[in-house]
């Protein structure tokens, strides 16, 4: 039986290490993302283990950040969110952790502004917060907030700032396309995971990848979605092995 794996023609690769990264173990360079033009987004871990943001431009310079009020401890820091947080104009979404351990969002421009903010009922306690994890080209950013009770709820905020908070039980946005449709996971009362994509209009469509595991911690878990709405993911089977699936643009409805 085959495997969906093709050797690339040259193999050519490039390997980089940001300045300030650190070389032990869980230290180091992670390269989440990349744009059309070849520009790479991501967060070192230095030696003391805080993390920090980068853009590596496609000539190879790397710019280093922080966002303000990052916390300067181990685990605490800077880095951009999933592998979408990075657009075409070289903006980044992320979120940072501060000194208190708390998560906040942030936008960095492609000319280096950074613009923090916080969804309106997001917690203020360790562990909570608010997250970043995609951006889309026109700038708008979807994650998850935790509030004070430590419930995951899913937010949109608009390139001019403004925040909607919407929910599913234990929402986690994942992806926003280009037409603001955004898809993520969602957790049930028993721990299981389920797709979810969220038109422009708010409206939801629940979905499952045939094969998924309907235990805890087994399920769908959709993560990008791309211009004409198809949808690339994993899916944990009822053996806790992990699947690749990818998705058509789903027909306009509820569950």
């Amino acid at each position: 039986m085959g495997h969906g794996f093709q050797r690339s023609r040259d193999g050519k690769f490039t390997t980089f290490d940001v300045p300030g990264a650190g070389s032990d173990a869980g230290q180091g360079t992670f390269g989440g993302n990349i744009s059309s033009n070849g520009a790479i987004a991501g967060y070192y871990v230095d030696a003391l283990g805080m993390l920090h943001g980068f853009l590596r431009d496609p000539d190879g310079h790397c710019t280093m950040y922080d966002a303000p009020g990052a916390g300067t401890g181990a685990g605490q820091g800077t880095g951009p969110g999933w592998a979408s947080s990075l657009n075409a104009a070289e903006a980044i979404a992320g979120y940072s952790v501060d000194i208190n351990n708390v998560a906040h969002g942030y936008l960095r421009t492609a000319y280096g502004t950074i613009f923090m903010f916080d969804a309106p009922n997001a917690g203020n306690d360790a562990g909570q917060g608010t997250f970043a994890w995609s951006i889309n080209n026109e700038g708008a950013v979807t994650a998850d907030y935790i509030d004070s009770n430590g419930v995951a709820h899913g937010y949109v905020r608009t390139p001019d700032g403004a925040i909607s908070e919407f929910d599913m039980p234990g929402t986690i946005p994942m992806g926003i396309n280009a037409s603001r449709v955004i898809v993520g996971e969602y957790v049930d009362s028993e721990g299981a995971l389920h797709g979810f994509l969220r038109d422009r209009d708010g409206e939801f469509t629940a979905f499952d990848v045939p094969g998924a595991g309907t235990g805890p911690g087994q399920g769908t878990i959709p993560l990008t979605n791309d211009a004409k709405g198809a949808i690339s993911g994993i899916y944990i089977d009822a053996g806790n092995v992990l699947h690749g699936f990818l998705m058509a643009a789903p027909r306009r409805g509820t569950r």
